[in-house]
């Protein structure tokens, strides 16, 4: 089955390998890019990094490598790791679990940074600000909108070869719908099976008359799994 992977450039090539591995085709066509915003590093001192994206691991160079890191899940703390950080403790893979993890790890009253992209979600600073935390925002990265649907997936969606369609943010989910929109290829989109990592994810989609299926917990695995066992060998 062709697969749809609308993901980032930096991510989507692994993503292939995985479905490759699983007996199926990707057809890449990412609808943004990770840039770097130019924006400073907050001016004031703080006790503790928070790393939601393995997009933000190239901000990190001038850090306070002393300091403990909270990072969302595994892939990112690998790249914080990378970077030279040895404090690093890791959530389960969302927002939910990583406020937990900080709330029972450093007492209330302390200052996070948290190193996150452009279009970022209330959580998990919300939860933090009502536990008794200050958290500095500092957008370093930008997942920037492409201005047109990707050729590839123009005309696989065209002709009905997409099987189904990987989704792993809400805002790319809305682009998706958004510049299919545009290229005429609403209701090819709608003919789609859309896996999405999460009911956020899915809302778009949903709202657009595109069935949707959710992973049981935020991570790539459980979302491939959405996808049914390889087919089987053919000699």
């Amino acid at each position: 089955m062709q697969v749809l992977v609308t993901r980032s450039p930096e991510d989507a090539g692994r993503t292939a390998e995985k479905l490759a591995a699983l007996g199926h085709a990707a057809c890449l066509a990412p609808v943004t890019r990770i840039v770097p915003t130019g924006d400073p590093e907050p001016d004031a001192l703080w006790d503790g990094l928070i790393v939601t994206s393995a997009h933000a691991a190239d901000a990190l160079t001038g850090l306070d490598r002393d300091r403990p890191v909270f990072a969302v899940g595994a892939r990112t703390a690998d790249a914080v790791r990378a970077q030279g950080f040895a404090r690093v403790s890791v959530a389960d893979g969302d927002a939910v679990s990583l406020a937990r993890l900080i709330r029972e790890t450093l007492p209330p009253g302390l200052v996070l940074l948290h190193v996150t992209g452009r279009h970022h979600k209330d959580e998990p600073a919300a939860s933090l600000h009502a536990g008794g935390f200050r958290v500095l925002s500092w957008e370093a990265y930008e997942a920037k909108a492409v201005e047109t649907l990707p050729e590839a997936a123009a005309a696989a969606l065209r002709t009905g070869q997409i099987g189904a369609a990987l989704h792993y943010s809400r805002r790319s989910a809305d682009l998706v719908v958004r510049l299919a929109e545009e290229a005429g290829l609403a209701s090819n989109l709608r003919a789609v099976s859309h896996l999405c990592l999460s009911a956020d994810v899915a809302a778009p989609l949903a709202a657009a008359g595109a069935a949707t299926r959710v992973a049981g917990d935020p991570s790539e695995d459980a979302l491939l799994g959405l996808l049914g066992p390889p087919p089987p060998h053919r000699r």
